[in-house]
């Protein structure tokens, strides 16, 4: 199907997914089979669209305008463009004073892998005492964190933070100088956070809830702890430094501490939410037919039609998952310039009724990357914005190929000793 029929017939431009199951029971493998779970839309334009590899006449053939630019979707005969969102960029320490609190400065991380988006907060208390706050893990000394990730020696601690002037830390070390092995850090970090079980049991609860909660963006085996250590020792050095006027503070609203969430990230996160949704359905139905006595295909119980509503839903109401509003909007086309304004809107999560002056105001930092004129009016001014006509949006980096680019150039990954 192309594109124009699915606007004259009112249907949604969409590929099928198809998911390999395989079902075991009692460790003995019964079935293998490929099965259809549901739709997903298709942008046109993209790779998987019939348009891409069409010339300027054959797109005239195809009922379509040439010089479309695409980028959007079609959702029941609508045409619908999922709207890039701004966000602050994950995985990166930034710390910032606080004008209200206990702590004067306070250093947040966004740790983001798959699934997983998981905030960490670092901050000073009175007592002098540096503390990390993640997922069920309250205020822990940071210190004793670091010891149960495997960096014992406080020799090797102060290597890694690597401060000239570091009594701010002798004071922490000094404080849990009686805790010598990994394992009494990590039942001192058990105990703290209510974990009731017998030692053995509550250390390796502890293991599980570092390893998988634990800025997972690094890693979430075993095999990341000392990887993780090192972090929070570099982390803790930027802390120290900031709330030295050393450095200077984080700037939330610079751009190079944003990032956007084009269509394929916010369709990854709706399709991630729904897949849950899917497979909860799928269990509950094996469970019902089974309490009749009967043993079914799985092939039976998988709905399809359930992931492919939801989908539709989203796009065509823009309610999103992490309830998110207005994420997907129609497009006017009254004319050209308006469709590709349209394309190029970029929205942010703050709220309109609150009062955020910086983040309305605008920044050196988005010159040529975003529109210095195009906003709306009244509440929504400077939180509305519009990319520059000319920008482009910078895809992700994969990791591995630009580690594996420093160390061609010589670079070395800092491991413990």
């Amino acid at each position: 199907m192309l594109p124009s029929e699915a606007r004259l017939r009112k249907l949604s431009y969409s590929a099928p997914m198809y998911l390999e199951v395989s079902a075991h029971v009692n460790g003995m493998q019964k079935e293998t089979f490929t099965t259809k779970i549901g739709s997903i839309p298709i942008m046109l334009k993209s790779k998987y669209c019939h348009l891409k590899k069409m010339d300027y006449e054959e797109l005239i053939r195809a009922g379509e305008d040439p010089d479309d630019p695409g980028g959007y979707f079609i959702i029941n005969g609508t045409e619908k463009v999922v709207v890039a969102v701004e966000d602050l960029a994950p995985n990166k320490f930034l710390v910032e004073s606080q004008a209200t609190g206990i702590s004067a400065y306070i250093g947040k991380v966004f740790s983001e892998q798959g699934s997983y988006k998981i905030p960490h907060q670092m901050e000073k208390l009175k007592d002098e005492i540096f503390y990390l706050t993640f997922t069920r893990v309250k205020r822990i000394p940071l210190v004793v964190i670091i010891k149960a990730l495997g960096v014992t020696k406080d020799e090797e601690i102060m290597r890694l933070v690597d401060l000239p002037n570091s009594s701010e830390v002798f004071i922490n070390l000094y404080e849990f100088v009686d805790i010598k092995t990994e394992e009494d850090a990590l039942d001192y970090v058990a105990k703290k956070i209510g974990i009731t079980q017998p030692r053995e049991v509550r250390v390796e609860r502890l293991k599980e809830i570092l390893d998988k909660y634990l800025l997972p963006h690094i890693g979430i085996t075993s095999d990341a702890r000392i990887a993780k250590a090192q972090n929070i020792c570099k982390y803790l050095k930027e802390y120290i430094r900031v709330s030295n006027k050393e450095l200077a503070e984080a700037d939330k609203d610079h751009y190079g501490n944003k990032r956007l969430k084009m269509a394929g990230d916010l369709l990854a996160d709706l399709f991630r939410v729904n897949i849950k949704v899917l497979i909860g359905d799928l269990l509950y139905n094996f469970q019902r037919i089974v309490k009749r006595g009967k043993f079914p295909s799985i092939k039976v119980i998988i709905r399809e039609k359930l992931l492919t509503q939801r989908i539709y839903s989203s796009m065509a109401t823009g309610n999103w998952s992490g309830n998110r509003k207005g994420i997907s909007q129609r497009i006017e086309r009254l004319n050209y310039i308006q469709m590709l304004s349209a394309l190029q809107r970029v929205i942010s999560p703050l709220s309109a009724s609150q009062e955020n002056f910086e983040a309305r105001a605008l920044h050196p930092t988005h010159m040529g990357r975003l529109c210095m004129s195009e906003t709306p009016e009244g509440t929504n001014i400077g939180l509305r914005k519009n990319l520059a006509l000319l920008a482009r949006v910078t895809r992700g980096v994969d990791e591995e190929e630009l580690v594996g680019k420093l160390k061609g150039y010589g670079f070395e990954p800092v491991m413990a000793k």
